[in-house]
């Protein structure tokens, strides 16, 4: 008896001095633009710090956040999320991350089902009649000249390019010139601060994208288009790329996808590692296309 009255006291105490998160949801069917109401609330919070995604970057696509309103005291983190969903269908809420100083807490997750509350019977009528007007030359040109600028400047592009790729292209895609703008884009992610305010979203996504470029430029591979899985496959498939470079690549894009997706929150250290190895990796680039036409003189 003593025994269950000490473990009853002791669950009593650790519910009461634990971090508790509760999430609601106003409503598991809408229609189509409808505004809902998505809340998650902790409490006993004891002064710890709430970390989750940024304000507007919590939920996943298909959920159109109109407004994030964040509230803390030191008991108490309250958001509260208004947001619609402009296609049919089910959509879900996966489960979402808040770090409570060295705790993960989740939500559970939610299914919203969209419908379309328009009828195919609904009549549409004109309010009158239409008129038939008859049109002269220059009343054609005012209907139609910004098209047929638009054109003429589709002309002038398509000139440009071609003259761009005849005389321009081998003096500024050389692997030295991408390598130097490489850097330099690199250099501008880290002026922007995101590691220090703690914006790893933002950071992972802008790092990405310029990697992503960058392998396209400088290896000729398809990273622009391709997914981080068969990005990895073909690189190496197709053996351009070190092993060293295909470790830092690989490790670092898997990483941003699971920040994008809020799966994961990297500390500060992380995202600083991440881009000195991406810079590293941009710099020994060129080590990568001397061994690649080595072995094709061979």
């Amino acid at each position: 008896m003593r025994k269950l009255l000490f473990i009853f006291c002791f669950l009593i105490c650790a519910n009461a001095f634990s971090q508790l998160l509760s999430s609601t949801i106003e409503k598991k069917t809408i229609a189509l633009g409808e505004v809902n109401h998505f809340v998650v609330t902790i409490n006993n919070l004891r002064n710890e710090q709430v970390s989750a995604a940024p304000q507007n970057e919590l939920l996943p696509f298909h959920f159109e956040e109109i407004k994030d309103s964040i509230a803390q005291n030191p008991d108490i983190y309250y958001r509260r999320i208004d947001f619609a969903v402009y296609e049919e269908g089910k959509f879900t809420i996966p489960e979402l991350e808040f770090k409570v100083g060295g705790k993960v807490l989740k939500t559970i997750p939610y299914e919203i089902d969209v419908i379309n509350t328009a009828q195919k019977g609904d009549p549409i009528n004109d309010i009158m009649k239409n008129k038939e007007v008859k049109l002269e030359a220059a009343d054609y040109w005012e209907l139609y000249k910004f098209y047929i600028l638009a054109a003429i400047a589709v002309v002038c592009l398509i000139i440009a390019i071609i003259m761009f790729v005849k005389w321009g292209r081998k003096s500024k895609s050389s692997p030295v010139v991408a390598t130097n703008q490489t850097l330099k884009e690199l250099d501008s992610l880290r002026k922007k601060k995101y590691v220090e305010t703690g914006n790893y979203r933002s950071f992972y996504v802008e790092l990405i994208d310029i990697s992503r470029n960058f392998i396209t430029k400088q290896y000729h591979l398809p990273a622009d288009v391709l997914l981080t899985d068969d990005l990895v496959d073909l690189m190496k498939k197709n053996n351009t790329i070190s092993q060293e470079n295909e470790r830092v690549v690989e490790d670092v894009f898997l990483r941003g996808d699971l920040v994008k997706f809020a799966k994961t929150f990297p500390d500060k250290e992380t995202m600083e590692k991440d881009l000195a190895d991406i810079s590293d990796f941009v710099r020994r680039s060129s080590k990568d296309l001397e061994f690649e036409n080595l072995r094709k003189d061979v």
